[in-house]
């Protein structure tokens, strides 16, 4: 099916490129005919040959190419690193991708030991909504934009802890940054939809609504992509683990998202206990209905 000839909401919507799907995508395009976009996590693709890069080329001349990294550490106080930005960049110019995107954490800090490297938590660590904060988030964005030459989309986080020294509402630490740097902002739900469960568990109805006051805090403006994604609901905790289909909250407060933001690039993320590739079709095909039935209120 050709770009034109797709449902207009199908458009607006893609999936993960995970290894298990590589061969029914790519060798049978028309498996999936009607996504948008595809995602791929950037560190995967860092080295400049291989049989990953040329799977990441084969996506790229059959759909637009989102990157999505997890480790920038846009939040460390000690700076980025800068293998890793020049790896980045490097990637961006081969794929030329239709948007690229990490999250508002930090995993980077010094050792604190004479010559040692830097520590790095292979996590993404939560920041605190601060003053101090936000100007190390400004710098780094604005180090990231300016060596990419281009607008860098930046996640809001599922966080397990918060810090007891918040300055602002973590809205209004999105909209700060996003005014002072130009960035924008890729608008997780299921993240938001997370947060709001572990901290009341006994009342689900109330962390939707709260996501839902979240985005309507936002600029509306600055939203560059939307996730989604399945959670893991544990007797103490819920875990967001990208291991299930999307659950009814997080399809709940999407539609709200949709119905205040207009259509936005949206991605069905699933990235452990990864189903057959109809499956995950299915559910993209369930958030691009969500976003035809907001465009038709």
């Amino acid at each position: 099916m050709s770009a034109a000839a797709r449902p207009a909401a199908d458009r607006w919507v893609g999936i993960g490129l995970r290894q298990p799907h590589y061969a029914e995508l790519l060798d049978r395009p028309e498996a999936a005919p009607a996504l948008g976009f595809v995602e791929v996590h950037s560190e995967n693709f860092f080295a400049d040959g291989g049989a990953a890069m040329a799977v990441l080329h084969a996506a790229r001349s059959r759909w637009d190419v989102s990157l999505h990294g997890v480790g920038l550490s846009l939040g460390s106080a000690c700076g980025l690193d800068p293998w890793h930005l020049d790896r980045l960049a490097r990637l961006a110019e081969r794929i030329e991708p239709v948007r690229v995107s990490d999250h508002a954490s930090f995993a980077r800090a010094p050792s604190g030991l004479a010559g040692s490297a830097t520590l790095h938590a292979n996590d993404l660590l939560p920041l605190a909504f601060t003053r101090e904060a936000l100007d190390v988030m400004v710098r780094n964005v604005t180090q990231v934009q300016e060596r990419l030459r281009r607008t860098l989309l930046v996640e809001n986080l599922s966080a397990y802890l918060a810090w007891t020294d918040q300055e602002m509402s973590e809205p209004e630490f999105f909209n700060q940054l996003t005014r002072r740097t130009g960035c924008g902002l890729l608008l997780d739900v299921n993240n938001l939809v997370v947060n709001g469960l572990n901290q009341a568990r006994d009342r689900p109805a109330d962390a939707a609504r709260e996501a839902c006051d979240w985005i309507d805090a936002i600029d509306a403006a600055s939203v560059g992509e939307i996730h989604l994604a399945g959670y893991l609901e544990l007797p103490d905790i819920v875990i967001d683990d990208h291991g299930s289909r999307v659950h009814a909250p997080v399809w709940q407060v999407f539609a709200h998202a949709i119905s205040r933001l207009g259509p936005r690039p949206t991605l069905v993320e699933w990235d452990t206990e990864l189903p057959p590739l109809a499956v995950l079709l299915d559910e993209a095909a369930h958030a691009g209905r969500v976003i035809a039935e907001a465009g038709a209120r």
